[in-house]
């Protein structure tokens, strides 16, 4: 007996370690999930805040709320990925039209045509001077007209791709049968110039530059395309063509002169300066012309009369012989 209970009270103390172990084990792993289940439902909090204040999670407020609502978590989702697809393509497009810049800032295209026309420098400038005619052959110019009030400003409607735009121009400088400057104001902006050169007699260069601002959708895209630059060329081509060999009268134009967006001489004081210089001309050809008639008869008189001297000296001589 008293070795058994000697064994009991040996075996007893092991037990209780083992207990003990046992105990602060258990309280070691319920700290620990405590831990896990605070830190989170405290990230949870934080996430739901976000979402309802509008901060860096305020994209997935409304699919939250809809799910609040009870609407599936799917059909929730879906949505916000579909409106956020659709946000950063709609972004691409402008920053694609907008020429990569700022969201507002246009892309300027600029548009240089070189053509030779085989007609005198003065034909071909007062032809293009007749922009009123454009439209009758022209594919992109709808109507064109000088204003009455003002010789500087004209009014244009044209077509840029499957739409029609207006606007006002106004020529900034016009030399004749040298260049003309000018400039537009509007949604739809140009500033552009052309000079006529003369290669020949009967071949003269045009050279048109212009820098063209589109305006609108339809515009911008036809930009990317350079459907301006296609229909310039064109169009060049039908004036060309028009004035070669569609017309043959001879066209008077408008020959007046233009400085820094102002008229310093009209066409009709241009005409009436240069019927002066020709009337001018004229007299000082008639001028050089009398003098050289009057020395041929000088000449012809002269002539005559050493014939006349000639001869009367033979007619001495010969009265001589017969007396002899």
């Amino acid at each position: 007996m008293p070795v058994k209970d000697k064994k009991d009270s040996d075996a007893q103390p092991d037990g209780s370690a083992l207990d003990r172990v046992r105990e602060e084990l258990t309280k070691y792993l319920m700290a620990k999930a405590n831990n896990l289940v605070s830190t989170a439902g405290k990230k949870t909090g934080e996430f739901a805040e976000k979402a309802v204040s509008g901060g860096d999670g305020g994209k997935l407020a409304e699919p939250v709320g809809k799910m609040l609502k009870g609407e599936s978590p799917a059909k929730a989702l879906g949505g916000q990925m579909a409106k956020t697809v659709k946000d950063k393509t709609v972004g691409k497009v402008q920053e694609l039209f907008s020429g990569g810049g700022k969201a507002g800032e246009k892309k300027v295209t600029n548009i240089v045509e070189v053509l030779d026309v085989g007609l005198p420098l003065r034909r071909v400038y007062d032809h293009w001077t007749e922009f009123e005619e454009f439209s009758g052959f022209m594919k992109g110019v709808v109507e064109a007209s000088r204003s009455e009030e003002d010789e500087e400003v004209s009014d244009w409607t044209l077509k840029v791709g499957p739409s029609k735009r207006s606007w006002q121009a106004t020529v900034l400088e016009q030399v004749p049968d040298e260049r003309i400057v000018w400039e537009t104001k509007g949604e739809t902006k140009t500033h552009g110039a052309v000079s006529f050169h003369e290669l020949a007699p009967s071949l003269t260069r045009v050279v048109v530059v212009i820098e063209y601002t589109p305006g609108g959708f339809l515009e911008k895209t036809g930009n990317l395309w350079r459907a301006q630059g296609r229909r310039l060329r064109l169009d060049l081509k039908h004036f060309q063509r028009y004035v070669t060999l569609g017309v043959q009268e001879v066209p008077e134009g408008w020959r007046g002169e233009i400085r820094e967006g102002e008229v310093v001489r009209s066409h009709d004081d241009a005409l009436a300066a240069e019927e002066a210089d020709q009337g001018e001309g004229n007299e000082e050809e008639a001028e050089h012309e009398e003098p050289e008639e009057n020395e041929e008869g000088d000449e012809d008189e002269e002539a005559r009369g050493e014939e006349a001297r000639d001869e009367d000296s033979e007619y001495e001589e010969g009265e001589d012989e017969e007396d002899r």
